[in-house]
C-alpha cells in the first residue's frame, strides 16, 4: 500500500480548513498558498470531496469551500475514500485474483492488514487532528 499525494493532499487541505476557519468559507488559493499544493490539483480534490458531502462550496464574495459536517464526523478514512485513494495492500487490490486468477496464499493476511488500516483511518477524525495540532503547539 502506498498512500499517494492525492490522499495526503486531501487530508492536508481539509485539516487546513479545520485549523484556519472551520465555520467559514476558505478559498482554494489560500489553501494552495499555505500548504504549497497546486491550485488545479486542489480543485480536482475538492470536487470529489464535495461530491461525497465532506465540503460544500460557497459562492460570491468571501466564497470558497467550507466543511459540510462537524469536525468529529469527518474521518480521515472518509477523506481518503472520497478522493478514490486505494488503501488495499493486496497486490490484486482486494479482488482475489493475485495468483493466476486465484487468491495467493498470503491474500488473507494482506486483506486483514487492509482492514486494520481502514479501521485506523476511520477512527481518526479531523477534530482529533486539530486537538493533536493544538497540543503540539503548546
Amino acid at each position: 500500500m502506498k498512500l499517494t499525494s492525492k490522499g495526503r493532499y486531501a487530508v492536508t487541505a481539509a485539516l487546513d480548513i479545520a485549523l484556519c476557519c472551520p465555520k467559514q468559507a476558505v478559498s482554494l488559493a489560500d489553501i494552495s498558498e499555505r500548504q504549497h499544493i497546486s491550485l488545479s490539483y486542489l480543485e480536482q480534490l475538492f470536487a470529489k470531496m464535495r461530491k461525497h458531502g465532506i465540503v460544500k462550496s460557497v459562492r460570491g464574495p468571501g466564497g470558497g469551500y467550507k466543511l459540510n459536517l462537524p469536525l468529529e464526523e469527518i474521518s480521515i478514512g472518509m477523506i481518503i475514500n472520497a478522493v478514490n485513494e486505494n488503501i488495499q495492500v493486496t497486490q490484486c487490490k482486494g479482488k482475489g485474483n493475485c495468483c493466476g486468477g486465484n487468491a495467493c496464499i498470503t491474500h488473507v493476511l494482506w486483506t486483514d492488514l487492509s482492514h486494520q488500516i481502514e479501521a485506523f483511518l476511520d477512527g481518526i477524525s479531523l477534530a482529533d487532528l486539530v486537538a493533536r495540532h493544538h497540543a503540539a503547539q503548546q
